[in-house]
């Protein structure tokens, strides 16, 4: 090929996308605007190496963008709009923020003669995405020139992947994308990896070997199968029990010996009590947020009672809310290789704190009494189901809500160790993510999505059963109807019994709904309906929609809402 071939002159927005192609990028997400025609246009040319899927919100879009990144470790790519689309899309972004998730925002702007006059859905992305807000993107840059595309989009690569994952925002002037330039795409940026130093890992060592009760955390992003079979060999060289930090259950093999089980929403009182109870506490990748500790009362900042090795990918996060006894700078690939090494002695005094913590484990996986709720729909028997007919590798995605705690206390993952990421919830907490992030999975995995939504949840980006339909998806939604927002109506009754309000739904025909969309569809009202209709969302090509109607008093995996009434009476609420 002729130098003047390879240098031949094209439009930004076509490079932009051969950028996109040079990073590795097989799928964009997005909601199509006239402030990015020409980037359209490249995907156009180019659809043969890249697809856009077309979603049906921006948000939904964002949330597939973020799934995505979350499955390869490598940025989601969403694409969307000036103005209305951008902060539609806001959400994805925030939740790509909190969950630490590499993610690249493109966001078509106004024209540069147009900046600065509040111009047709103008806005300040700088100060809108800005790191400044500290709750949306790494970095935000706007692309004036051209010939500097494939600077700013190795850039941003490289920034959504190193240290701490997460969002970057690139914002793209409608009159640069039609520009002509001869700019050449960059090499695939790659993750760099941050390692261990050998004098903490010797102090490390030391810590272990002076504990009596020591307990791992384990989780957040950047984890690879390498990485997870690693902390497996570390973990059984020193017999370590092992929990994996809120909604990252595929982090360390919910079925291994060692596994004490989820640190988070609903935690099981037992395993409070041992976090509590430790001596040595290693956190592995998670940032120690809220949920995991339980609102900062389980481990309460800044100095713990009991020791803290904290292991995290950002030197930022270290330190920043609790005080460790021992900081490691080190992504999880490089750490867990790193700590798998440590030579254990023969003899270990937590033998026995290791066995009960997975004794502990396996006994909150077993149902309360029967009785304990009314209705017809058992949902451990429920759960039972999926754990009876998924294939190892499916992929188990949710939004937010209390119909999430019923996988999330029966389920186990194998996860990350068998080779896949099985598991796509948000950390963040945001409604609406489990539809369009089970869609995202099954368009670039092939692999088989079930999703667990709630009536409210579903409500919020139900309509991304289209996209599925269109770009050939098929996801199974089991969705849990019990007519309002649940978790809201359950605080509710903690704190002002009886007095409901803005919590009750009026909900549409479901099944209806998602065969408008292009889904097969059926409602269940006994546990014993739901076996066939899994086996059969399973069997056929379409995507399925299986709707669970739940009594309202179905509300825990531990008690009834009128139980929670009840106490909170008796509190004098």
């Amino acid at each position: 090929m002729s130098s003047s071939l390879a240098f031949a002159p094209q439009t930004a927005g076509h490079l932009l996308v051969d950028c996109l192609i040079a990073q590795g990028v097989t799928h964009a997400f997005g909601v199509p605007g006239e402030s990015y025609l020409a980037v359209l246009d490249g995907l156009h040319a180019r659809r043969d190496q890249i697809r856009y899927i077309t979603c049906r919100q921006e948000g939904g879009a964002a949330f597939m963008a973020e799934a995505h990144g979350k499955l390869t470790s490598r940025p989601g790519v969403c694409m969307v709009t000036r103005g209305p689309g951008a902060t539609n899309a806001s959400i994805g972004v925030h939740t790509a923020f909190q969950d630490s998730t590499p993610m690249v925002l493109l966001v078509g702007d106004v024209a540069s003669d147009c900046r600065d006059r509040e111009a047709f859905q103008e806005v300040d992305f700088l100060s809108f995405f800005g790191p400044s807000t500290k709750a949306f993107a790494k970095r935000v840059e706007r692309i004036d020139d051209a010939d500097r595309i494939p600077e700013y989009v190795a850039r941003a690569f490289a920034t959504a992947m190193n240290g701490r994952p997460g969002p970057v925002v690139l914002v793209l002037p409608e009159d640069m994308l039609t520009q002509s330039t001869t700019a050449q795409p960059l090499p695939r940026v790659e993750a760099v990896q941050a390692w261990s130093d050998p004098g903490s890992l010797r102090t490390l060592r030391s810590m272990l070997l002076a504990s009596q009760r020591p307990l791992v955390i384990a989780g957040g992003s950047g984890w690879t199968p390498q990485a997870a079979q690693a902390l497996q060999r570390f973990a059984e060289n020193w017999r370590l029990p092992v929990a994996n930090a809120f909604r990252f259950q595929d982090t360390f093999d919910n079925h291994h010996p060692l596994y004490a089980g989820e640190v988070g929403i609903g935690l099981n009182p037992k395993l409070a009590e041992r976090v509590r109870q430790s001596d040595l506490l290693i956190a592995i990748g998670p940032r120690l947020g809220e949920m995991t500790t339980g609102s900062y009362t389980l481990l309460k900042p800044p100095r713990l009672a009991q020791k803290l090795v904290h292991i995290h990918a950002s030197a930022e996060e270290l330190h920043r809310v609790y005080q460790a006894d021992l900081a490691i700078n080190a992504t999880m690939n490089a750490a867990a290789r790193s700590l798998e090494v440590l030579t254990a002695p023969k003899e270990l005094p937590w033998e026995a704190w290791t066995e009960q913590a997975h004794a502990d484990y396996l006994a909150n996986l077993q149902p309360p009494p029967a009785g304990t709720w009314p209705g017809s729909i058992d949902m451990p028997a429920i759960v039972a189901l999926l754990q009876k007919h998924l294939p190892e590798d499916a992929v188990l995605s949710n939004g937010a809500g209390n119909f999430a705690s019923w996988t999330h206390r029966f389920f186990r993952h194998h996860g990350l160790a068998k080779g896949h990421k099985t598991q796509l919830a948000p950390t963040v907490g945001a409604m609406g993510y489990g539809v369009p992030a089970g869609i995202a999975a099954a368009l670039t995995t092939g692999r088989v999505v079930l999703t667990m939504a709630g009536d409210g949840d579903f409500l919020m980006n139900g309509q991304e059963l289209a996209t599925a339909v269109q770009h050939g998806g098929k996801s199974i939604i089991v969705l849990l109807n019990n007519g309002m927002y649940g978790t809201i109506r359950m605080h509710q009754e903690r704190e002002y019994p009886r007095h409901e309000s803005g919590s009750v739904l009026q909900n549409p025909d479901f099944v209806a709904l998602a065969q408008a969309y292009g889904y097969a569809a059926q409602r269940i009202t006994r546990t014993e309906e739901f076996e066939s209709a899994l086996r059969a969302a399973l069997a056929r090509s379409q995507g399925s929609l299986i709707e669970v109607m739940l009594s309202p008093e179905v509300i825990t995996t531990r008690g009834t809402l009128e139980a929670i009434t009840q106490q909170a009476l008796a509190r004098g609420r």
